[in-house]
């Protein structure tokens, strides 16, 4: 039979020892559902709002709450096994609870010697069409080292579980996040032909003149990088010694940390000493922002900052 309705007992101490393990299970539980959702309604061409996945879980979580039962999130094979029998609407979901409430009251002893097997069997075959190795393929070909997350991920739920599995593929996701982030793209560019245009000397025949060098950074700056933009721009400005003006372009740069900008300041110092004035070029608008908090357009001076690339190049005489 069904379980009454109450209120759960929970002091605070219990609390306590129960919320790591909460939230971890809230997390993998929402993860589960709304990966089960967008993988099914990828299949139909369908939209998943993640917001009103939350608000479903988090109501039946609540009445999973006051009847005793464990925590509900959204199953795999349950949800498979349901797609593949031609479900469309809610109405299912309906059927199925009528369906079990039954079985709760009046089926269980005939469904107490069913073998696993037979239900495992069932699941497998409705899951089994839901593996694609060629979207693996075709990751790995395009990005090795999101294939290597995925890989990861995969084999670390089958070792240690759901929750743990997870819990290790997003921190490895982190790490490749911050190895790919401290690691820019930094490119010394030219002006194509007699346009507006900058691209890397090493892609595109481009001109440049022998005073001024433009480089352009393709990550925004913060902590883990700076180290490996200042070696760049020491290296670049070494390598060209008749080199009199530096333009930093700032296109593909979103947002400036607190140390980025202490680094950038003291290479700006190093730089005016050995006679090589520092400019910025596409400057974007929250970027310009935090800078203007710190004044520091006033102190490297509002003339060294242009709109466009090409405004600082014809501005340095370099056309």
């Amino acid at each position: 039979g069904l379980p009454p309705l109450t209120l759960p007992s929970l002091n605070l101490g219990e609390i306590q020892q129960l919320f790591p393990a909460i939230l971890t299970l809230t997390f993998v539980s929402f993860v589960e559902a709304f990966a089960v959702a967008k993988s099914l309604a990828s299949q139909r061409r369908q939209k998943v709002d993640a917001n009103q996945e939350l608000i479903a879980l988090g109501t039946a979580n609540l009445g999973s709450a006051l009847s005793g039962g464990y925590s509900v999130t959204g199953g795999f094979s349950r949800s498979v096994v349901n797609f593949s029998a031609g479900a469309n609407t809610q109405l299912a979901a309906i059927i199925t609870a009528v369906l079990i409430f039954i079985t709760v009251w009046f089926l269980t002893p005939l469904f107490y010697f069913l073998p696993q097997a037979s239900l495992a069997a069932i699941i497998l075959v409705a899951v089994v069409n839901l593996i694609k190795i060629e979207p693996l393929q075709r990751l790995w070909r395009y990005n090795k080292a999101d294939g290597v997350a995925l890989l990861v991920t995969f084999f670390a739920v089958l070792m240690t579980g759901v929750a743990t599995g997870i819990v290790i593929g997003v921190a490895f996701s982190i790490i490749l996040y911050l190895w790919r982030t401290s690691h820019p793209h930094i490119a010394i560019v030219g002006r194509v032909g007699e346009s507006e245009h900058f691209r890397n000397i090493e892609r595109h025949e481009v001109s440049t003149c022998p005073h001024v060098l433009a480089i352009r950074v393709d990550e925004s700056l913060y902590f883990a990088n700076t180290k490996v933009l200042e070696g760049y721009l020491t290296n670049a400005v070494l390598k060209y010694p008749q080199v009199k003006h530096l333009v930093l372009i700032c296109s593909g740069i979103n947002f400036i940390d607190g140390s980025a900008l202490e680094t950038l300041e003291q290479l700006i110092q190093e730089l005016e000493q050995i006679g090589v004035r520092f400019y910025l070029a596409e400057v974007k608008g929250p970027v310009m922002d935090h800078l203007e908090k710190v004044n520091f357009p006033e102190r490297l001076g509002r003339e060294r900052i242009f709109l466009s690339t090409d405004q600082a190049m014809r501005t340095l005489e370099c056309v």
